[in-house]
């Protein structure tokens, strides 16, 4: 799944049917879903959240702005909120599956497309940003809107994209790429003044403290990347340590929320829970989650239950009940994250196989196989773990399992890899061919989609080998009434092998890079012989066990 969130703020917040045109206007677009729109009557401002794949974003808040642009005057507008113009800032952030590189694309593909298609001033600000005087949003923002007009001539503050002219009806757009922002609260047992205390500790800005000679020094606190206060909460009847961790990555909440809980016990104050205002990329929870089961020695690998073990630890149902699929953002977009064959049925793919089509052909058969090889190694794992007449291979198993968990999880992932793998070289084949060199531009284009097709395959090979060694454990120490089950499983990853591996060198034959094919041509193969070799020890070490030698 490949997400990316964008959070337009618009300067309207109080006709709904300007807000209800553009909302439609994003839900109009095919692979975004609107998440959130939250209008602010005396700040006369709206945050509307919603997330899809890149270019799906991209064209939902071009759609977005340009129905903001046609219904909002700036001329009469007035709020307590800075702003700038009529679509005010419009921030693209990683969410799955994509970089900050992404997102700084997506406002790049904005900011040019509204400033020469609408013709609306447009600003880079943060990561987007690579000029210092510029970067910050305050620094865009300062003057708003009623200074622009005079801002907007300075050569310094020439907009990134579209003209260098003040519009008094649309004013001007600051777009960019930033990271996720958690808004994080921990709940404090105690007063208003031992919550602040608290976030003076783990806030990146820290406190002011008095030096030597009585002067001010900013002690810094705990953490990069969060800013906090304590505040008091009447309706929860508790103080709570108020936070925005503006880089999860950098600080991630199980970080912050055992730093509070160290300190308060060390005050004498109780912690009971935090809460997630908002929502949370799925990454974020489960960090928190694979520290607990690192600290604590625990074993899962299901992350349903990494979701709950978390949500325990941190109390994030402390005040209200924390629903995943309310909270999480993956899990609040409704479409699959699988490919389109492997969300198919069993008798849906088996029948896609035997149609009248190339595709999906052997390559996306042997990924498949290989899933469920990796698969009955996992399964012969999980029928061993956790009995207690096996008590004693519980590290072994620990040890071998998850390396099958995961490349069956990134096997059925290929499935649909190895499908798309040829779009760069059938794109390349539509490509004119009128003149000479565009005979040699397609040629070229049509080698290199045939380098990333014959990639794809040999990935599938190497994902497989990673199976290999835990299957050979397996098959020496998990339940001995599994042994067929495991020798199947070995004998499926060998059929991937083998079809990968024909994959490799059936598309090689067209390739014209010899040091490339000869690469290629040694890896696979290696992989292939490794492979056999790794079957025969398999199955070998069964048939020891069943007597049958």
């Amino acid at each position: 799944m490949r997400l990316v969130e964008c959070v337009p703020n618009f300067s309207e917040g109080r006709d709904a049917a300007i807000l209800d045109a553009i909302a439609d206007s994003i839900r109009a677009v095919a692979g975004v879903k609107l998440l959130d729109v939250d209008p602010g009557a005396s700040t006369n401002r709206t945050v509307m959240t919603f997330v899809g794949a890149p270019d799906d974003v991209v064209e939902a808040a071009f759609r977005a702005a340009a129905t903001a642009y046609r219904l909002i005057d700036m001329t009469r507008q007035t709020g307590e909120h800075p702003r700038l113009g009529a679509v005010d800032v419009v921030p693209f952030i990683p969410v799955a599956g994509v970089t900050m590189e992404d997102c700084v694309a997506c406002a790049e593909r904005f900011g040019a497309r509204v400033g020469e298609e609408l013709g609306v001033p447009i600003y880079l600000y943060e990561e987007a940003q690579p000029q210092e005087h510029r970067k910050a949003l305050r620094q865009i923002r300062q003057g708003e809107y009623e200074g622009l007009a005079e801002k907007i001539a300075s050569p310094d503050w020439k907009p990134d994209f579209g003209p260098a002219t003040f519009l008094p009806r649309s004013g001007a757009t600051v777009t960019g790429a930033r990271f996720f922002l958690i808004a994080y609260n921990v709940n404090i047992l105690g007063t208003r003044n031992q919550a602040h205390r608290l976030a003076l500790n783990v806030r990146e800005q820290g406190r002011t403290v008095k030096g030597p000679g009585g002067e001010a020094i900013q002690e810094p606190g705990y953490f990069e990347a969060v800013k906090g206060i304590g505040w008091e909460v009447e309706e929860y009847g508790l103080a709570q340590v108020s936070m925005n961790l503006d880089n999860y990555r950098v600080t991630p909440i199980h970080a912050v929320y055992e730093a509070i809980r160290n300190d308060a016990s060390e005050l004498g104050v109780g912690v009971a829970g935090s809460e997630i205002v908002g929502l949370v990329p799925l990454e974020a929870i489960l960090q928190a989650a694979d520290y607990y089961i690192e600290s604590e020695g625990l074993f899962i690998l299901d992350q349903r239950q990494k979701i709950r073990l978390a949500v325990d630890r941190l109390g994030l149902s402390s005040i209200q009940p924390f629903r995943p699929e309310e909270k999480i953002i993956e899990y609040m977009v409704e479409e699959s994250a699988d490919g389109p064959l492997i969300g198919k049925t069993v008798r849906g793919f088996v029948e896609a196989v035997g149609s009248r089509s190339a595709a999906p052909g052997g390559g996306s058969v042997a990924a498949l196989m290989g899933a469920l090889g990796a698969g009955l190694g996992a399964m012969v794992g999980w029928l061993t773990y956790g009995r207690r007449k096996y008590e004693h291979l519980d590290g072994a198993v620990r040890e071998n399992l998850p390396p099958l968990v995961e490349v069956q999880e990134t096997l059925l992932r290929a499935v649909d890899a190895d499908t798309e793998a040829f779009a760069a070289f059938m794109d390349a084949m539509q490509m004119p061919r009128d003149t000479e060199a565009r005979k040699a531009a397609r040629r070229k284009a049509m080698q290199e989609g045939l380098k990333k097709a014959t990639l794809v395959p040999l990935g599938t090979m190497e994902v497989a080998d990673r199976a290999w060694d835990p299957m050979l454990e397996l098959a020496r120490v998990g339940q001995f009434s599994s042994r067929s089950d495991l020798d199947v499983g070995a004998k499926a990853l060998e059929a991937c092998l083998y079809g990968a591996h024909r994959n490799v060198l059936i598309n090689l034959a067209d390739i014209e890079d010899e040091a490339f094919r000869a690469d290629l041509t040694a890896r696979s193969t290696a992989l292939m012989e490794r492979g056999l070799a790794k079957l025969a020890e398999i199955q070998a070490v069964v048939r020891e066990r069943t007597g049958d030698v």
